[in-house]
């Protein structure tokens, strides 16, 4: 199949999501990886782990790989920055592949056509990595762009109350008044910031 322009814009969203995240791991303080998030089951370091290892296996679909460990491993070990850095190379790499979006990705939610898989790992990325920076006090750093971006997608999906189940997204919240796009896009997801 050749490279159409929304195949090209789903590749820049998933690397645009991965050097933002990148940007509020690089800033993460050693004493800040057992914050609370926005997550509420999750500290800082277990929303890191959960992204690396999504990333980590992505990456490995894509190549026709193992991943080497379940989604839930621990992927980060004594060095949550490198490991981040490790598997945003892989990643990055794995979606620019020729046809990466042409294949059938399996993951915990069944088999995806490579277009919706690539809107899954957008999700997952921007929004683990605004987790992050919330979770850290580095919301200036988020891509705010970014966010409106996917919130716009995402009011554009019909039925996405489907996906509003727990362990996933949780019932839409109202964002606080003058909200940011990444508070918009917290709140859009069900997560509550105060």
């Amino acid at each position: 199949m050749a490279d159409t322009g929304a195949e090209t814009i789903a590749v820049r969203r998933i690397e645009r999501a991965i050097a933002a995240t990148g940007l509020v791991v690089a800033g993460v303080a050693e004493d800040q990886w057992a914050n609370p998030t926005p997550c509420a089951e999750w500290d800082a370091r277990a929303v890191l782990n959960h992204t690396v290892g999504g990333m980590r296996i992505f990456a490995a679909e894509l190549n026709g790989t193992d991943p080497g460990a379940e989604h839930e491993s621990d992927w980060l070990g004594g060095d949550p920055r490198g490991a981040y850095a490790e598997a945003s190379e892989t990643d990055r790499a794995a979606w620019n592949r020729p046809g990466a979006l042409d294949a059938t990705v399996h993951i915990s939610l069944g088999a995806l056509p490579g277009p919706m898989a690539a809107l899954i790992h957008f999700t997952e990325v921007c929004v683990h990595g605004v987790d992050l920076a919330v979770a850290t006090g580095q919301q200036a750093v988020v891509d705010e762009e970014l966010c409106g971006e996917l919130l716009a997608v995402m009011h554009g999906l019909g039925g996405f109350d489907a996906y509003r189940v727990p362990g996933v997204f949780g019932p839409e919240v109202q964002p606080a008044p003058g909200a940011a796009p990444h508070g918009q896009l917290l709140a859009y997801l069900g997560r509550k910031l105060a």
